[in-house]
């Protein structure tokens, strides 16, 4: 038990525990897949998956696609955040705007956003400003509406203050609204993410167009399912990869946390 508590007290212990839980779990796959509990010619064993990840890489260009899927991502994002925020403040300040809008908003979120791909391609054409504006709309209604959620959520005690010391409507907002609701914004951030990568990939995978989707939808095609497993092994790569920059993130604008 003391062992425990000292791993626990580590500062990656989280992670540590998270690793060693991953490992367990892919050695029993390896385990019931051997033993013909789990059909091999749908999954593949961890252990050919890991054998693969070489020969994708040289083979697959996979550097160029990680690099091209990362850019559309991080794009996206940073058109969620300018986007989704500024909509979202304006949707808390106007109440009439908000009770209008909110519940569509809502609705939105709910819609299989994928499906609008044909028409994007009308639009943009058949290049990355397609995947890039598919990953953006599909990501903005978390955004927005942890927006609101964060702003309406600042207690009343706090905008009081900041009244008592004549603040400005802009110095409220920026000094105390906004400080207030970033735990809640950022939540909103990270599902935006989830929502803008999976329509990100899967908009590559539909129109064959670059990036790791096109490199999944290759893979599938030729029935490589080892090496369509490890592509899709870096599309979770991207995903933490943005997920520990909105962490460093969170952290730089909240330093007294």
């Amino acid at each position: 038990m003391s062992g425990l508590s000292a791993i626990a007290k580590l500062r990656y212990a989280p992670a540590i525990v998270g690793i060693a839980a991953l490992a367990l779990a892919l050695l029993v796959m390896e385990f019931l897949i051997r033993v013909d509990v789990l059909n091999r010619f749908i999954i593949p064993m961890p252990t050919q998956i890991f054998e693969a990840f070489e020969r994708v890489i040289v083979e697959e260009d996979v550097p160029a696609r990680f690099l091209l899927t990362t850019r559309e991502a991080a794009t996206a994002m940073a058109l969620l955040t300018v986007t989704g925020v500024a909509i979202g403040a304006l949707l808390h300040r106007v109440t009439i705007l908000r009770l209008a809008c909110e519940t569509w908003i809502a609705a939105f979120a709910s819609a299989p956003i994928v499906l609008m791909y044909p028409l994007f391609l009308v639009i943009f054409g058949r290049n990355s400003t397609t995947i890039i504006m598919m990953g953006f709309i599909a990501g903005l209604p978390p955004v927005i509406l942890k927006t609101i959620e964060g702003l309406a959520s600042t207690r009343r005690v706090l905008i009081d203050v900041g009244r008592s010391f004549n603040l400005t409507q802009r110095q409220l907002f920026w000094k105390i609204l906004f400080p207030a609701a970033l735990p809640t914004i950022f939540v909103g951030l990270r599902l935006g993410l989830i929502f803008a990568l999976i329509n990100i990939v899967g908009v590559e995978f539909l129109i064959n167009f670059g990036g790791l989707g096109q490199l999944i939808n290759d893979l599938a095609e030729r029935y490589d399912l080892a090496g369509t497993y490890a592509a899709i092994v870096f599309v979770i790569l991207v995903s933490v990869l943005f997920f520990a920059l909105t962490e460093r993130v969170e952290r730089w604008l909240r330093p007294a946390d």
